[in-house]
């Protein structure tokens, strides 16, 4: 794996691919001394961009940062492989591309704080190493989606070329995955938020419309049952759960169950044979509280009940009872016909009907009670037409928070990242109050189109917050993209709610750290968490690196367990298969299966109609499908594998793919 970048994430995203992913890691940076620099500002960004245009011209140095005194060395005595190599070289030119060793990698990750310095690698990358997995960050979404669609067209005409020429040049292995996928710090970093918001911790891993997390639990008594979650990912050794009683042989292992490290993805005989020993369950993360209505992020009219105020159509409705009974009174008492008597009426309530001077004295009694039934009716017919201008003038105007609002989201900032936070926790009806402080920010118009009330104003001037009810919300996301202001934000509104959830997004990994840790030691029953985006953003890039279909990784002692959605359709193992016959214990397990798409035979029908189905239904769980559910072409799984799981699905699928034979049906 290479990652090119000038700024933390870089680092983050080296650090998780050799810690999690255990992968062999070549970080290049423009000095190797300043791992967490801060973000160049936009002034100064067309400044940075002269300078690499500079760099470009100037041959690039590239050298190894020195090695330790003394090489550790591993139970055998002999040194272990190196697993991260760290390359200093001002630009990504060829130069430097080469000497991390792009012709050979797997993936590269360039992460730099500027998109055309991103682009101009991406394309050489490309030109070097057709079969690479790309993994670029842009700001920019609509150039990314070009973007994607040239590079993988680029690698799709190199493997076309390759098997032209003898089938054996670059990109000619089914098993490789020169795919290319663009993604934006909002993109990566909001679904975490989202996540702290709902359960108070980021590592959640969403998809299909499902959030799950991985819990582990100790061995608990057998009076004190665990609550049961969706599954049991790995029954944990049992020197986790006594570090004492590892090397004691009066605690030998039991029920066929050794201490060589975690069993992954046991079976239910292993996992109700695990006693006393601490297990990793699966869970699924939902929201509890008060839900609202949603609204198409398209935005619809006020409807028709909300154009007047309740007191004004009380005031309405009374009029026309009024009219209704003087109309009734004015047939029963003259003897005329119902239709005429009404017609009499309406003459007298609007004052154009002669005075009924010789008319019998019941006559002259209902014509005065019209006149000031009339006289009430005009002040009700203006303050209608004042309301209703009113009403469609402040049609796109900002809601203000309702009184009776509690359990809500305070969200702080509606930034690039802040109205990706919108739109999520939007879509899955969680009550939201919004705050900026500037009228032209981005999500403003988000805001507008979804109702969310929105308070404008500065957060760090008094008023503000309280106008948002932060006293009765559940969590606080500070989102802004200054460091003090959501800090600010932070210590003011814990002075008013001590026990309130607090979110920071902070730029700096350490400042980060430092205040999580002040916080939480002076609010020790709150929850606090303090991210940077590096952080945030890290574990989404390095799904993107191992492959399209990962989409996380759950850490297990010293081994890790990959989340990964699979399309059914051409994999042997999957298709035509129930969900029981591909479970394979200690390897492999399907979580859910994305039933929403219709029965069509025709594949490629399927491949051009699957992207145009954005407003997916969420993956029904195995547990509601039963073990007997046979699984079609068009379905996706989403399953939970360890590396040497998904590899062999991978590469049944290549063979498949390779000698044209389909799976079983």
């Amino acid at each position: 794996m290479v990652v090119c970048g000038d700024d933390a994430l870089a680092h983050r995203l080296a650090a998780e691919l050799r810690d999690v992913y255990d992968e062999r890691v070549t970080l290049v940076v423009p000095s190797a001394r300043e791992p967490h620099r801060p973000r160049i500002p936009s002034p100064a960004r067309a400044l940075g961009r002269a300078t690499a245009l500079l760099g470009r011209v100037s041959a690039a140095m590239a050298r190894t940062t020195p090695p330790p005194p003394e090489a550790p060395t591993d139970a055998e005595g002999e040194a272990p492989e190196q697993t991260l190599r760290i390359l200093e070289s001002a630009q990504p030119d060829d130069a430097a591309l080469h000497a991390a060793g792009i012709t050979e990698a797997e993936a590269l990750a360039l992460v730099y704080d500027d998109d055309e310095l991103n682009i101009h690698a991406a394309l050489r990358a490309r030109r070097l190493n057709p079969r690479l997995r790309l993994v670029i960050r842009l700001y920019n979404r609509k150039l990314g989606q070009h973007l994607e669609e040239l590079l993988d067209q680029a690698a799709a005409v190199a493997a076309a070329a390759g098997e032209a020429v003898g089938g054996s040049g670059p990109g000619s292995d089914p098993a490789d995955d020169a795919s290319t996928t663009v993604l934006s710090d909002a993109d990566t970093v909001a679904p975490a938020l989202v996540a702290t918001a709902v359960a108070g911790t980021s590592k959640v891993i969403e998809a299909d419309g499902l959030m799950l997390r991985a819990v582990e639990r100790m061995p608990q008594p057998p009076r004190r049952p665990d609550a049961p979650g969706l599954c049991t990912l790995a029954v944990l050794s049992a020197s986790a759960a006594d570090p004492a009683a590892a090397g004691s042989p009066a605690e030998a292992p039991r029920n066929g169950l050794t201490d060589e490290g975690p069993v992954m993805l046991p079976d239910e005989a292993a996992a109700s044979a695990a006693a006393g020993r601490g297990t990793v369950v699966l869970e699924i993360v939902s929201y509890t509280g008060r839900r609202v209505r949603r609204r198409g992020l398209r935005g619809r009219g006020a409807p028709l009940a909300s154009l007047f105020s309740r007191r004004l159509r009380w005031s309405l409705a009374g009029v026309v009872g009024a009219v209704l009974a003087l109309a009734v009174a004015a047939w029963l008492t003259t003897g005329e016909k119902p239709v005429h008597a009404a017609y009499l009426t309406l003459l007298d309530l609007f004052a154009i009907n002669d005075p009924a001077v010789d008319e019998p004295l019941p006559r002259k009694i209902l014509q005065l009670l019209s006149g000031l039934t009339g006289l009430l009716l005009l002040p009700v017919l203006v303050a209608a037409a004042f309301e209703g201008l009113g009403t469609f003038r402040s049609a796109s105007a900002l809601r203000r928070p309702p009184r009776g609002l509690s359990g809500h989201v305070v969200l702080l900032g509606l930034g690039k990242v802040g109205t990706r936070v919108l739109a999520r926790l939007h879509e899955m009806g969680i009550p939201v109050v919004c705050i900026e402080g500037d009228p032209e920010a981005r999500g403003i118009a988000l805001a507008r189109r979804l109702r969310v009330p929105t308070v404008l104003g500065d957060v760090t001037q008094e008023g503000v917050l309280e106008a948002a009810l932060v006293e009765r919300a559940a969590t606080l996301l500070a989102l802004t993209s200054s460091d003090t202001t959501n800090l600010e934000a932070a210590l003011y509104a814990r002075s008013i709610h001590p026990r309130l959830r607090v979110t920071l997004r902070l730029f700096d990994d350490r400042f980060a750290t430092a205040v999580y840790r002040t916080l939480r030691a002076a609010h020790p029953r709150a929850l606090t968490r303090s991210r940077s985006t590096s952080f945030l953003a890290a574990p989404a890039f390095a799904g993107a690196m191992m492959g399209r279909q990962i989409l996380g990784a759950i850490p297990v002692e010293r081994r890790v367990l990959l989340v990964a959605r699979v399309e059914v359709r051409g994999h042997a193992a999957l298709e035509g298969r129930t969900v029981g016959e591909v479970l394979r214990p200690g390897r492999l397990r399907v979580l859910a299966v994305d039933t929403s798409a219709p029965d069509d035979p025709d594949p490629e029908a399927a491949a051009t109609a699957a992207p145009q189905d954005k407003d997916r239904e969420p993956a029904r769980l195995v547990h509601e499908l039963g073990d007997g559910y046979v699984l079609r072409p068009q379905d996706r799984v989403l399953l939970v594998a360890t590396r040497q799981g998904l590899g062999d699905l991978h590469s049944r699928h290549a063979r498949a793919v390779g000698t044209g034979v389909p799976g079983p049906t």
